[in-house]
């Protein structure tokens, strides 16, 4: 059987499109991916909401008038999900860096923040890799792991999506309940070296310096299946070490062709990256099979 690996639109197509939005995640299943990776948030009537960050972000968010935000905030846990549609994200600011990183970012005026559900329903033939957003070091910015992971499954259920879905997170307590809690949902374990110094409180218990440093091992003790590294901390010697523990490695967030090519050829299982487009031709240049693309026939603002 010829090798393939798992392409991931990251918040959609980050690099294309406005990041978390429904009109994001249509134009990534434009281009061609095998899933969706979002975030997640809880407002403050209890809705799961896709956003990245735990307050709203200036850089791409305006009131209904125009008027970029001037500063973050408010939080996303002190707004009824109501409130959200209020906000257009569907721009980045011209002057900011996050414009400079993604010039070829098409705008869509009045897209919103989307609900869980709202993404879940844009296509029946859509998978998702849901991160839980969750700071263990800040407990104040959102629900903790494993209560996030509760609400995101119920509804996750609701919409009896449960097969076309993935759940990650740095903070191992959410996957970690579902595991005990849900052993069919499939779960991947987010790690980057900026956050192993807190290790023990990101991963509520363990350590590298448990695992004689390796961090596949600590991954492999929680029983898998995927590793998501960040994919500067990756080597060669480190997947190997993975697949010889039975995980799958999924790096994020690639987006240059040339460290794409050079983790394929490394032996990575999935990419999760900003530019599924470049992606592409660079798996096609390497062999791989390629995810079919298809067109979302209607969408919301959001």
């Amino acid at each position: 059987m010829r090798r393939r690996i798992d392409l991931y639109g990251h918040r959609g197509a980050r690099g294309l499109f406005p990041e978390n939005t429904l009109v994001g995640f249509a134009g990534a299943l434009a281009v061609g991916v095998d899933a969706l990776e979002l975030d997640v948030a809880v407002t403050a009537d209890q809705v799961v909401v896709v956003t990245h960050d735990p307050g709203l972000n200036p850089d791409i968010t305006r009131t209904t008038d125009g008027t970029w935000l001037a500063q973050a905030g408010p939080m996303i846990h002190s707004l009824r999900a109501e409130d959200l549609r209020s906000y257009d994200v569907g721009r980045i600011r011209p002057d900011c860096r996050y414009a400079a990183l993604y010039p070829d970012q098409k705008p869509h005026d009045g897209a919103t923040i989307p609900t869980l559900a709202d993404a879940l329903r844009i296509d029946p033939r859509a998978n998702f890799n849901i991160e839980l957003k969750t700071f263990p070091l800040q407990s104040g910015l959102a629900l903790d792991g494993a209560a996030m992971a509760d609400a995101v499954i119920a509804v996750v259920d609701l919409e009896r999506a449960i097969e076309r879905i993935s759940v990650q997170s740095f903070d191992w307590r959410g996957p970690r309940r579902l595991r005990s809690a849900r052993p069919d949902i499939r779960l991947s374990w987010l790690t980057s070296s900026a956050i192993l110094a807190g290790a023990r409180i990101w991963w509520d218990g363990p350590h590298p310096s448990d695992f004689g440093g390796s961090v596949p091992r600590a991954v492999a003790a929680e029983g898998g299946p995927n590793w998501g590294p960040d994919y500067t901390d990756l080597t060669e010697d480190a997947i190997t070490e993975a697949h010889s523990l039975g995980l799958c490695v999924v790096p994020w967030t690639v987006n240059l062709p040339e460290d794409m090519r050079r983790l394929i050829r490394w032996g990575i299982d999935g990419l999760i990256t900003d530019r599924p487009d470049l992606a592409r031709v660079v798996m096609g240049d390497e062999g791989l099979p390629l995810p079919p693309s298809w067109r979302v026939e209607e969408i919301g603002g959001g």
